[in-house]
């Protein structure tokens, strides 16, 4: 199989780690990406690879190479990440709103990683070589705004509701899970399947019969986005026992 232009860039910037005895890294990826380098890529010994967005549960995440001598707990990403803090005059502008703002001042969107939302306050993970250009930003939708830089460990966490969804298979097929998460008939998650509705791992996946593990991430456009985070016993009739856990 041909290699993509980023596990070509992935095993660049190893290689260069690897050398130079540096961390490298990538702009900001996202889901995709990130799973797609990390099994798409053969790792080189005194390498270790590192995705961090800037605080826990970011979604777009920066790659990094770390060299032999430094471990993922002694990492520190505050060199290659700043934090940007907006907020509005007034009103709530959403996610849309913010991100246009930013993109609309010419920044190329790997150079934003997530944005989090409190309110009236947005905070924004980017790279600190567009910081003080972003930080001039004065409008985002209608609404006026103010800037300031704050620290990483500043960003408020991100909450996430989880509900938890059990249900039972024959086999551990797409379709049987993604009938069995979203209370779907098997019918009805076969032709959203067809449709090119669900992914699995943030990749669009057109066949049913693709067997889905333990940790994979299945989206279903329109209804939400959920973990298959365990898989249990079987029944007297051989159904297997599946847990997920879906983001509301």
């Amino acid at each position: 199989m041909e290699k993509t232009e980023l596990i070509k860039r992935g095993e660049d910037l190893q290689t260069r780690c690897v050398h130079r005895r540096r961390i490298t890294h990538t702009h900001f990826l996202t889901p995709a990406e990130q799973h797609e380098l990390e099994t798409g890529l053969r790792r080189e010994a005194g390498c270790t690879v590192l995705l961090h967005g800037g605080a826990a549960d970011c979604e777009r995440s920066i790659a990094f190479f770390l060299p032999d001598y430094l471990v993922p707990e002694e990492f520190h990403p505050d060199e290659f990440i700043a934090a940007l803090q907006i907020k509005a005059s007034f009103g709530e502008p959403g996610h849309r709103d913010y991100l246009g703002a930013l993109l609309g001042m010419g920044v190329e969107r790997d150079r934003i990683g997530d944005i989090r939302i409190t309110e009236s306050t947005a905070y924004v993970f980017c790279e600190p070589e567009i910081l003080r250009h972003i930080s001039t930003v004065e409008k985002v939708g209608r609404c006026g705004v103010k800037t300031q830089v704050v620290p990483l460990e500043e960003v408020p966490a991100e909450e996430h509701r989880v509900r938890t969804v059990q249900f039972s298979v024959m086999s551990s097929r797409l379709d049987a899970v993604v009938a069995g998460m979203f209370r779907l008939s098997r019918t009805q998650a076969a032709k959203h399947i067809a449709l090119g509705d669900v992914s699995l791992n943030y990749s669009v996946t057109l066949r049913q019969d693709t067997l889905v593990n333990p940790g994979d991430v299945i989206s279903l456009r329109g209804k939400g986005k959920g973990t298959l985070s365990e898989t249990g016993g079987t029944s007297r009739k051989g159904r297997t026992f599946l847990t997920a856990e879906i983001r509301v």
